[in-house]
């Protein structure tokens, strides 16, 4: 047992537990853990602010399944506290250290600094104060082990600056377990299993809402088995887009607020729903109207607060996604394949593919968000992981960007406008081999524009596509609303930015960059941006006046069917 400063300890601990990256703004005691880090393999990467280091944690964590760590001194700590609410609500594995005042400093001005724990207690699944270097062996190990484990999600230390400095006698223990999700993967019950095959053996038109849960856990293939089994259409949540291939026979696309009308009909119209890795909130459900309220179901979840939350469960399957999934495929027997029921799936998702071919063909200028995305499915390589900013750029890429291969992945960002750009230099370190692409608007690039200098000083390469109509346009209506129908006066100042060449922006910080005004140049300056091997911005200018997809009236049901009761 080595005798050792906090600092060090902290740095060793990282090292071993793999750590590959981290993200921070400097100042303090914490540069001593930075310090510690030299020549140890970990790539310390200097961000131009808080929120952006916890954004790139996050799309790490996401990316690689291992916590992602960011660390800063206390002054900027609630700025850190901010952006803990992507990671928190996204489930990810994140890591936060923040440094802190040591005791004779507090309650008395000190400069610059406040009391921070509060902020982070409302975003994270744990949050602790470390006084002592001694505590930091057990601490560090519980960090690992809250973050990676049951539902994933962020961790925050807040370190004195006397536990950073003072030495100790400690050895690192690594519990290898804890170093990625899933660390464990629970069964549920054999009884309750056999209920809910026998539930889905009966059902005339049972649907798969395949959530969140299903990426981290790996289910995909799972999802796709039972399926095919028993001839189940699939909607995904946003964040369980890849979860099964759009031009999959029973795919019927993502569903909610951000959605296909298509996916919410065939949601809507179905006698029993099987819940998998879903917390089933207002965006998946369209406010909990889809499906509805007192629709039959069945809930597969590894967290119990999860289990009939929102939806009160006729069976409820506590486990791991992938294991519970296999569990039922082994205690349902397979059906001969419906073809009426894949025709009937493929008929409405034809109807709203027909609705909107014409837009994702357009030749108009500005250019449509739609063909932009249609260009963009094609253009996507088979391996690559499409990065989503949120708001329009969440409609857009849910709606109208295709995953066609079983190798593309999709992360979206669960919270804050301007996540995309820092989000996804994060994703882009934990996968330096796969093709990252980004989907923002100039609103949410805007956001964290600095950080492609982060990029460019580093050797980070995304693929940055920005859906330029140089304006939060996903307010329109609202705003038009509030106008009495059409904007008047100084109105366009409250929504509207001035019309900025993004891409010259990008260029004068070293990246490649390529501004597009014509619909036929974008799969060129895409496939160009893909090629390039250096963080590239591809600014394309597009309609002010197209608006996002969003739920109808009319969109929620087929026919009005006799429904299954168990």
């Amino acid at each position: 047992m080595a005798r050792i400063s906090g600092s060090k300890y902290i740095a060793e601990t990282l090292v071993q537990y793999g750590v590959t990256h981290v993200f921070w703004v400097p100042g303090g005691d914490p540069a001593g853990i930075m310090a510690a880090l030299e020549g140890r393999g970990v790539k310390r990467v200097l961000t131009h602010g808080e929120k952006a280091a916890a954004y790139m944690a996050d799309g790490y964590a996401r990316a690689t399944g291992r916590p992602g760590i960011c660390i800063v001194q206390s002054i900027g700590a609630a700025n850190l506290a901010a952006g803990m609410a992507d990671p928190y609500m996204a489930s990810s594995p994140v890591i936060a250290m923040t440094g802190a005042v040591d005791p004779m400093q507090r309650y008395r001005h000190s400069y610059q600094e406040f009391e921070h724990l509060q902020p982070f207690q409302a975003v994270t699944k744990h949050s602790v104060q470390v006084d002592k270097v001694q505590r930091l062996p057990d601490v560090l190990r519980q960090a690992f082990r809250t973050a990676t484990s049951g539902s994933p999600g962020p961790v925050h230390l807040d370190i004195r600056n006397e536990a950073l400095d003072t030495e100790a006698d400690m050895e690192v223990v690594v519990e290898e377990r804890f170093t990625r999700t899933p660390p464990f993967r629970p069964e549920p019950e054999a009884a309750h299993v056999r209920e809910a095959a026998a539930l889905l053996m009966q059902a005339r038109k049972p649907v798969i809402v395949a959530g969140g849960g299903v990426i981290t856990s790996g289910a995909w293939n799972e999802v796709r088995r039972l399926a095919e089994m028993l001839t189940i259409p699939v909607a995904t949540s946003l964040t369980g887009k890849a979860a099964i291939p759009n031009d999959h026979p029973l795919s019927a696309g993502v569903m909610g607020r951000y959605s296909r009308w298509c996916a919410n009909r065939i949601v809507s119209d179905a006698d029993l729903v099987l819940f998998i890795g879903t917390r089933t909130g207002a965006l998946t459900t369209a406010d909990w109207r889809v499906p509805p309220m007192d629709v039959p179901n069945i809930q597969i979840n590894i967290d119990p607060d999860e289990l009939g939350r929102n939806y009160p469960a006729n069976v409820a399957l506590l486990g791991d996604a992938q294991v519970t999934l296999q569990r039922l495929i082994d205690a349902v027997a397979p059906r001969e394949p419906a073809a009426e029921r894949v025709a009937e799936v493929r008929r409405v998702v034809g109807q709203w593919e027909a609705e909107y071919a014409a837009l994702q063909r357009s030749n108009a200028v500005p250019i449509r968000p739609e063909r932009l995305c249609r260009e963009l499915t094609e253009a996507l390589p088979p391996d690559a992981i499409l990065v989503s900013d949120t708001g329009h750029a969440g409609m857009w890429t849910g709606t109208m960007v295709e995953l066609k291969h079983a190798g593309l992945n999709y992360i979206r960002c669960a919270g804050s406008l301007g996540w995309g750009l820092p989000g996804a230099i994060g994703v882009k370190c934990g996968a330096p081999n796969r093709p990252v692409v980004c989907f923002t608007g100039d609103g949410g690039f805007w956001y964290h524009i600095g950080e492609l200098e982060t990029a460019v000083r580093h050797g980070i390469s995304p693929v940055i596509v920005v859906n330029d109509n140089h304006a939060l346009n996903q307010g329109l209506a609202g705003l038009r609303r509030n106008y009495g129908g059409e904007l008047w006066g100084d109105a366009s100042e409250l929504i509207m930015f001035n019309d900025v060449n993004l891409a010259q922006v990008a260029q004068a910080m070293g990246c490649y960059a390529e501004r597009v005004e014509r619909p036929q140049d974008i799969q060129g300056a895409l496939k160009r941006a893909l090629a390039v091997g250096k963080i590239a911005v591809v600014d394309v200018a597009t309609d002010f006046e197209a608006l996002g997809p969003t739920p109808r009236p009319g969109d929620f049901r087929l026919s009005v069917t006799t429904p299954f009761r168990p």
